[in-house]
């Protein structure tokens, strides 16, 4: 599985890049649309070309990227994934109730964290040691909400509501929560 801070660097570039693409037609066209006297306007024919090309770029960022956000095969294929180890997490009255004091799993295995929300709709976010995020989903109540993750990295690794469940919701963070051990 493709660590999600490199997915996220290269959606960066690419979609940043389509990005001044799009803002240079559409200046462009501007630019010749209120141009000064004969000849002003784009012929139809280029700037076809350029929508064209636009939409075929965007189509295969999609595409491309479709194969490398490492959440979306396993959950594709949800049906057929072996998991490893499954951790069932409770949640109630803004409080994350683990199996476990601290859920330890080994780089490489395959886990399925099954949140349960009693009361509200909550977030459960994975990060790293330095906040940036793992994954996340929602928790919503009454529904069956789970996620399938495979660790690429050894470390700790915290939990965190990831949505807006009121005041109290702020306070949802359990440090040091998932310990990932290096493959032996």
């Amino acid at each position: 599985m493709v660590d999600s801070t490199l997915v996220l660097f290269g959606q960066t570039l690419a979609y940043t890049f389509y990005a001044i693409a799009m803002i240079l037609v559409v200046g462009w066209v501007a630019w010749r649309l209120t141009k000064p006297g004969k000849g002003g306007g784009v012929k139809p024919a280029v700037f076809f070309t350029f929508v064209a090309f636009l939409t075929v770029l965007g189509v295969s960022l999609h595409l491309i990227t479709l194969k490398t956000i490492p959440w979306v095969e396993p959950d594709l294929h949800r049906a057929s994934v072996q998991v490893d180890r499954v951790f069932e997490i409770r949640v109630a009255d803004h409080e994350f109730r683990l199996p476990e004091a601290r859920l330890v799993v080994k780089v490489g295995e395959k886990v399925r964290f099954v949140v349960t929300s009693d009361d509200l709709t909550y977030g459960f976010g994975v990060f790293r040691p330095d906040h940036t995020m793992v994954f996340q989903m929602q928790v919503v109540p009454g529904h069956t909400n789970d996620v399938i993750w495979q660790f690429t990295k050894p470390g700790l690794y915290t939990i965190r509501s990831t949505e807006y469940s009121g005041p109290k919701g702020i306070h949802m963070v359990v440090p040091d929560a998932i310990e990932v051990l290096e493959a032996k």
